[in-house]
């Protein structure tokens, strides 16, 4: 427990310091609440500093800039801390790095266990077996990544002109520090399909912004790929890519607050076996005649506070 607690604050304390010294650095504060229709929920508060880089005379590079953020996290079932810097060389191109670590523990909700730590392991019989106990392991996560993106108000000047489009693209290395090779593991309830390895996610977004109370509508597509190789993950489907398909309504209520809504829905896999809910997911055989399907998966709301 000491262990997770010094690891989670010694990153704000070290670029505290550092930005007290960087006169010239632009600071400001987010306080995000996410909430679902799922059992689920958390609040986060980040502290970003923006300094000047390599600016330039040209609109393309007159912004250039580093950004390092720091972000704490916390739901009933979990914690984090994450530091993340961005930088950007040229108006249209990001890129980023990042590092996450924290922990969390089970509950039990209604009469429903949920995970927010834990191994799920096969019993021998085919089915999962969960194994974990509050802050039994850290988590951990480092990426890197590159933004493009685009405005058609910089081209065509105008307040009603913001078409806009971006693409992100990362590699990342998750981990468990109390899982072993090949074994799964579960992050803040989610299916509990994940293993020590490199993974890849991306996404693409298109949205017009507007300068009135709905001040911009969105789709987003995001993807996620498995990159380590478990042997026979062919048969349960782990080489799939996972579609999660979003459309978004942003509400400007005032310059500080404002409101994002979601409906989520998401790709599935599709399995031969009856029973494969109580299966151990690696225990499961794809239906490799239709291996997915789409299907509902949430309406969730991000409620931001900036200072």
């Amino acid at each position: 427990m000491k262990r997770v607690v010094f690891l989670f604050i010694f990153p704000f304390l070290a670029l505290g310091l550092f930005a007290e010294g960087q006169e010239d650095a632009e600071r400001s504060g987010e306080l995000l609440l996410q909430v679902s229709s799922l059992p689920e929920a958390k609040i986060s508060f980040t502290h970003s500093f923006v300094f000047p880089f390599l600016q330039g005379d040209s609109p393309m590079t007159e912004n250039n800039n580093i950004t390092l953020a720091l972000t704490a996290e916390l739901s009933p079932i979990s914690v984090n801390g994450l530091f993340k810097a961005v930088w950007t060389p040229i108006a249209f191109f990001e890129l980023s790095a990042g590092v996450r670590i924290g922990s969390g523990w089970p509950i039990n909700l209604f009469g429903a266990d949920i995970y927010g730590i834990g191994l799920n392991l096969s019993d021998g019989g085919g089915e999962a077996a969960y194994s974990g106990s509050a802050f039994d392991a850290l988590l951990w996560k480092a990426h890197i990544g590159g933004t493009i993106q685009f405005d058609l108000a910089a081209l065509f000047p105008g307040d009603w002109n913001h078409v806009v489009a971006l693409s992100y693209h990362e590699i990342n290395y998750h981990a468990n520090t109390r899982a072993k090779t090949g074994q799964a593991w579960y992050l803040e309830n989610d299916d509990g399909e994940n293993c020590n390895g490199f993974n890849y996610y991306g996404n693409f977004l298109i949205g017009y912004q507007m300068p009135i109370f709905l001040n911009m509508v969105a789709l987003l597509a995001e993807m996620e790929l498995y990159l380590y190789d478990t042997p026979g993950r062919e048969m349960w489907g782990d080489d799939l890519i996972r579609w999660t398909f979003s459309g978004i309504l942003s509400f400007e209520i005032t310059k500080q607050f404002g409101i994002a809504i979601l409906a989520q829905v998401r790709t599935r896999r599709n399995f031969v076996e009856s029973n494969w809910e109580d299966l151990h997911y690696q225990s499961r055989s794809l239906d490799t005649s239709n291996p997915q399907r789409l299907e509902f998966y949430r309406v969730a709301a991000a409620i931001t506070y900036r200072f």
